[in-house]
């Protein structure tokens, strides 16, 4: 940035606050919620919403669990207006839910409004007018008293109204760029528009305290709430909103912030739709408190369907990267990275407590319906960890050494096809490397012709004959015989003393692979192979079998043919 343009730009003040207290305060309840998708987020779209798409949207902020949702400003157009005749006459409003409409400190609007809301059971009336110092001086060109009695005139005519409506109205006011207003001018006229209404604990007004602009940093936006508690009078008779945008990027923190400063409700939207930065990220905020054992009483337990509906009614794509909902949050290509994750898994599942605690996984994905597939994803960057993980999703619990080597495998696929794989393709890649039954050296036959006790060693002995086809098509057989301390041992013996393999039989491991009367079994077995120049290379293979003894011999001949293959 060019130095002279630095001129143009003061940093925000700070409040004068002593002895905050917001600081050591945690969040431990939700706060009471608003979403203005269909107001604040439908007037930011390039196209806004039709009527088909605002009822998708109000259906899923009911889904969701919201209880009061500002349905639009239906005085501004005939859309809008007849939007909310149409959840009324249609009767599509839960018992439950409060709608709220949005209100200019203009008569002729504020009747409009209330025009619109004939025949609604319940409503809250949300006036607004601007207050910020830039906006008095600049776009209204007036000073505090004659905004003060704007204000004042606008909740005059609305409880004239709502005194004649058939039905319970509540009140709404926001100062609006409340961050851009001096603090004590922010209270004053919010007290002078709480006189006019009259409200009582039974029945608070909501005071909404806009950070319309986002003007300075999460910790301010907190000051200025705790600093407009502490000063104002009846605060038992006002709910304390906030609504936060995010032209800082930081709308979550602030809005965090002010709840621990003493704020009650919060307004926002789904994927902080709003205009410019947008919104606070409901979502977001919501998520966060869930990730900390806070019940935050809305329901994203299906967080797919959230998704789709948003894009579709808005024409907007969610990033990737989006906290809790985007397509990769919940996915590491990592190596270290999916190594932790794998082990957390491990740990996780063994863990009575219940306690979620996986390393790079603030909640577990099923709590938002989505599934582990997605969370270990292989690319070239990926390591032992990841694939081990994955095959873990198919049943195989690869032995911890054999682990580095099948990493290098599904590497070298990565690499090849210069691009991620699937769950699928790395399970592909596994059995191509070692359950394939057609290599060099192929299982035709196999028996045990006897098994005894050897009375020198006190241990089973056992005598095997079996068939194996060798070569690249496998045609030319050879029959094999061997003894040895068990069927296994007896088969490396005959592979040594009839072929011209040598090798070291290392490490054995089995697992059963599927449960019932048909079960399957999976063995791993590691060999050593000695060649001419003393050195020894470690050989892994595996093999599958509902026989224990016939997996452990595909398994053998597995490490056999990958061994001779120079893998």
């Amino acid at each position: 940035m060019q130095a002279d343009k630095l001129k143009k730009y003061r940093p925000y003040p700070t409040v004068p606050l002593h002895n905050r207290t917001w600081p050591d305060k945690t969040i431990t309840e939700a706060p009471r919620w608003c979403s203005v998708d269909l107001r604040d987020g439908n007037q930011a779209l390039r196209q806004p919403m039709n009527l088909e798409q605002k009822l998708e949207m109000f259906q899923l902020l009911v889904d969701v669990g919201f209880k009061e949702i500002e349905v639009g400003f239906p005085a501004a157009s005939q859309v809008e207006f007849d939007f909310l005749r149409l959840l009324i006459e249609d009767n599509l409003i839960p018992e439950d839910v409060t709608v709220q409409v949005l209100t200019p400190a203009r008569e002729h609007l504020i009747r409009r409004s209330f025009a619109a809301l004939q025949g609604a059971r319940k409503a809250i009336v949300h006036l607004y007018n601007s207050t910020s110092t830039l906006q008095r001086q600049v776009v209204f060109k007036m000073d505090r008293k004659e905004i003060t009695r704007l204000g004042m005139e606008g909740a005059q005519v609305i409880r004239e109204e709502a005194e004649r409506f058939d039905g319970d109205v509540r009140y709404e006011y926001s100062p609006e760029s409340f961050t851009g207003t001096e603090l004590d001018f922010a209270l004053d006229i919010c007290e002078k528009v709480m006189e006019v209404w009259e409200p009582c604990p039974e029945r608070p007004v909501v005071l909404n305290l806009p950070a319309t602009v986002e003007m300075a940093t999460a910790n301010i936006y907190a000051d200025q709430i705790e600093w407009f508690i502490r000063h104002m009078k009846n605060r038992n008779c006002a709910l304390i909103s906030l609504h936060a945008h995010n032209d800082r990027g930081s709308a979550v923190a602030a809005t965090e912030l002010a709840l621990m400063a003493g704020a009650d409700r919060v307004e926002g939207t789904l994927f902080g739709n709003g205009e410019r930065t947008g919104n606070v990220d409901i979502i977001t905020l919501a998520l966060n408190m869930f990730s900390q054992g806070v019940n935050p009483e809305l329901d994203f337990s299906n967080i797919n369907r959230v998704t789709n509906v948003y894009k579709r009614c808005t024409d907007l794509p969610v990033h990737p990267r989006h906290p809790y909902a985007g397509d990769l949050v919940y996915t590491a290509f990592s190596g270290s990275h999916q190594d932790a994750i794998s082990k957390g898994m491990d740990a996780v599942a063994d863990d009575v407590s219940g306690i979620w605690a996986v390393p790079y996984l603030p909640i577990d994905p099923e709590d938002v319906g989505r599934s582990y597939e997605s969370i270990i994803c292989i690319n070239s960057q990926s390591g032992k960890g990841g694939a081990a993980y994955i095959m873990s999703r198919f049943g195989y619990r690869l032995p911890k050494n054999m682990r580095p080597g099948f990493g290098r495998v599904v590497q070298e696929e990565t690499e090849k096809v210069g691009d991620e794989l699937s769950h699928q393709a790395v399970y592909a890649v596994f059995e191509r490397e070692y359950l394939r039954e057609d290599g060099y050296y192929r299982l035709k036959e196999f028996h045990v012709v006897k098994r005894h006790m050897d009375q020198q060693e006190k241990g089973s002995t056992a005598d095997i004959e079996a068939v194996i086809g060798i070569g690249e098509t496998g045609n030319k057989e050879q029959r094999l015989q061997g003894s040895g301390n068990g069927p296994l041992d007896a088969m490396c013996a005959a592979l040594k003393a009839e072929t011209d393999l040598d090798f070291i039989f290392h490490s054995y491991d089995e697992h059963s692979l599927t449960e019932g009367a048909s079960s399957k079994a999976v063995t791993y077995i590691e060999l050593l192979d000695k060649r001419e120049n003393g050195s020894r290379e470690s050989w892994w293979g595996a093999g599958v079998d509902t026989d224990i003894i016939i997996s452990s011999i595909k398994a053998l001949l597995s490490a056999v043919n990958r061994m001779h293959a120079g893998r």
